[in-house]
């Protein structure tokens, strides 16, 4: 038996003593309750604790002769469930922030430490999987898992229901080419390490805006509590890092609830010296005058190149503000120009020192180094009409035009809301988009399409390969689409099939909104659209689904008849807690059946396509794409 097991069995029945105060009528263990009553260090309590043997010497250590009794190690055992064998499950609410070994909760310093770095957050997107789960700051499907529980989780799963998307409709897909688009549905760490194969190293742009940690009410799950939400993105990273071509960048948008935090953590798995800059993007067109303290008024936006001070961005058009001192007074057919700039030679050159007479008859004297040009050029210049005398004939001037000056390297303040946008025109620009749909179930923060397309623009060319794997409403995709970049896009809701698909399918058709206009757009295109296999994952649809206990235990039937449970959960002992009165509310059961489940087995494995069993559940157009998209005659370009 596990120390972990002892250990609880001694508890328990030190526990006991108390009665109904620590336990339920049904003999279920009131947690939190002897966890309040450990804070507050309750005399009886601690006595009772203190004088059971192995407790005594499990949880207490001895510093100058005094005994110390260590509390937070006695309060993760609380946490630990008895009929997990072996098992890392305990330390799933406390992995990655530390410092000194203790949790930031006792610590005034503030280290980013994964103690456990070895593990993976499969976490759910959906916005049931807060409200289901009993503890909103722990959904629970954002599940840590350790390396060692993992065997099959990342290896190349099977795609079903391929479907090409065009201006003739849709048609079933049976294979996929280096040019087309692509849409997958399904968990997206899951599905990252699928692409992996085939776009390895090939992706030129990676555009994120995962969910911000804010405890919002979006229509996925954006109540990560904070180590939870840092490990996700740490596995998603890893991997964006491998798709990431050499001269590629990826840009993550994030307000400053985790900005910091992620900072310190893209440092490290992407490279200190590859940060780019972090992007200050006016996001409101209007201060919030409800604010308790600051209108948040901008999001940043990180930069990482894998290519560091080598990666050259795209230079951008000059704007409106930029441009402003231009003007033609005196319609001059070359265009808007200005006087501004110097007349002088930077270097001291004999051949540049020279008088001018202008027809007053004053005599112009040169600057200190002489005249930027030789006489002879002067003189030309002054034909054309690009050099003039001033009013009073004591001075030459200089005009400089709109037309001769080159694109700007792009800022790092993107404050020009004409140029990059704001998050109420992305609001309008999705309901003119669906005009049939019920506005509240529309996302409530999109981003602009403006905004990616100044992105998009930076960041790569025309037939470049363009990754968004928190996909949402698709506007990544549908501005890749009108900016001729390949594309390709996860996501996990089933609002791919409402918003995301119907949405590019409008850009096909050649619909107006957004950058259309401004770049001309008329229609055209095409994408593959499909999605994993499920299996496992099947079962934790209907787990949540449930809207009763019967419901529920008749999916946990199923699931022990056809499903895969997690190797180190001993089931005998899962089933006499329940007797036992154990996870009484349907939350907190739900919570358990999901986290029993193995999650190696989420998806079918592409390794199996072939087995009998597996084949029959495969159209043959489906086996025909799967054959073609994990085809060694892929390459996308060379290294």
């Amino acid at each position: 038996m596990a120390v972990e097991s002892k250990a609880m069995d001694h508890i328990r029945k030190v526990l006991e003593q108390f009665g109904d105060k620590y336990f339920t009528k049904s003999g279920a263990l009131k947690r939190n309750t002897v966890i309040e009553d450990l804070d507050n260090y309750d005399e009886d309590l601690m006595t009772a604790i203190l004088k059971d043997d192995l407790l005594h010497k499990t949880y207490t250590s001895k510093i100058a002769d005094v005994e110390i009794f260590e509390i937070n190690k006695f309060v993760d055992m609380l946490h630990y469930k008895e009929y997990w064998e072996d098992s890392f499950t305990k330390y799933d609410n406390k992995i990655g922030l530390t410092a000194g070994d203790k949790y930031l909760d006792y610590s005034s310093d503030v280290v980013l430490d994964f103690p456990y770095k070895d593990c993976v957050l499969k976490a759910g997107m959906t916005k049931e999987d807060v409200e289901h789960s009993g503890d909103a700051d722990e959904p629970f499907l954002n599940e840590i898992l350790a390396k060692p529980e993992i065997d099959e989780l990342f290896e190349s799963k099977i795609f079903i229901n391929a479907t090409r998307y065009d201006k003739n409709g849709k048609t079933k897909a049976s294979s996929i080419s280096d040019d087309d688009n692509l849409i997958v549905k399904g968990n997206n760490l899951i599905a990252l390490y699928s692409l992996e194969e085939r776009y390895g190293g090939k992706v030129k742009l990676i555009y994120l805006d995962p969910p911000y940690n804010t405890k919002g009410k979006f229509g996925y799950n954006d109540s990560f509590n904070h180590s939870s939400w840092l490990t996700f993105m740490k596995n998603r990273l890893e991997i964006s890092k491998r798709l990431l071509s050499k001269d590629g960048s990826i840009w993550i948008t994030l307000d400053n609830t985790e900005l910091n935090y992620l900072k310190v953590l893209a440092d490290s798995i992407l490279g200190r010296e590859n940060f780019i800059t972090t992007i200050a993007w006016r996001s409101s067109d209007n201060s919030n005058n409800d604010a308790k303290q600051f209108s948040n008024d901008f999001n940043e936006i990180l930069v990482y190149s894998l290519a560091g001070s080598s990666w050259l961005p795209n230079k951008v058009k000059r704007s409106l503000s930029q441009s402003k001192h231009y003007s033609n007074p005196n319609n001059d057919p070359r265009g808007p120009w200005f006087d501004g700039n110097p007349l002088g030679s930077p270097n001291y050159r004999e051949n540049l020192i020279y008088d001018i007479k202008a027809p007053n008859g004053n005599v112009i004297h040169p600057p200190k180094n002489g005249w930027r040009w030789s006489k002879e050029t002067l003189k030309e210049k002054m034909k054309t009409g690009e050099i003039y005398f001033n009013k009073d004939f004591t001075n030459i001037k200089r005009k400089t035009y709109l037309y001769e000056q080159s694109p700007l390297p792009p800022s790092n303040l993107w404050f020009d809301l004409e140029i990059t946008g704001h998050n109420r025109q992305a609001k309008n620009e999705q309901k003119v988009l669906f005009k049939e749909k019920d506005k509240d179930k529309l996302f409530s923060t999109p981003k602009p399409e403006k905004l990616l397309e100044q992105i998009i623009h930076i960041g790569s060319d025309e037939n470049d390969l363009v990754l968004d794997f928190f996909m949402g409403s698709a506007t990544t995709q549908a501005v890749a689409m009108k900016m001729h970049r390949r594309f390709i896009g996860i996501e996990q809701m089933d609002y791919i099939n409402t918003i995301s698909v119907p949405r590019l399918q409008k850009v096909i058709a050649g619909e107006q909104g957004g950058i259309s206009k401004a770049v001309k757009w008329q229609g055209g295109g095409s994408f593959v659209y499909t999605e994993l296999m499920e299996k496992d994952q099947s079962y934790i649809r209907d787990l949540q689904n449930a809207e009763n206990m019967d419901e529920l235990m008749n999916v946990y039937s199923l699931m022990k008849q056809n499903g895969d449970i997690d190797f180190r959960v001993d089931l005998n002992k899962f089933e006499a807690s329940l007797k036992a009165g154990e996870l009484p509310s349907l939350a907190d059961r739900k919570k358990e059946l999901v986290k029993i489940i193995d999650k190696n087995q989420l998806y079918y494995n592409y390794s199996d396509i072939d087995d009998e069993s597996i084949r029959n559940l495969v159209s043959d157009t489906d086996y025909e794409f799967n054959k073609s998209f994990y085809s060694s005659n892929h390459a996308i370009g060379e290294e």
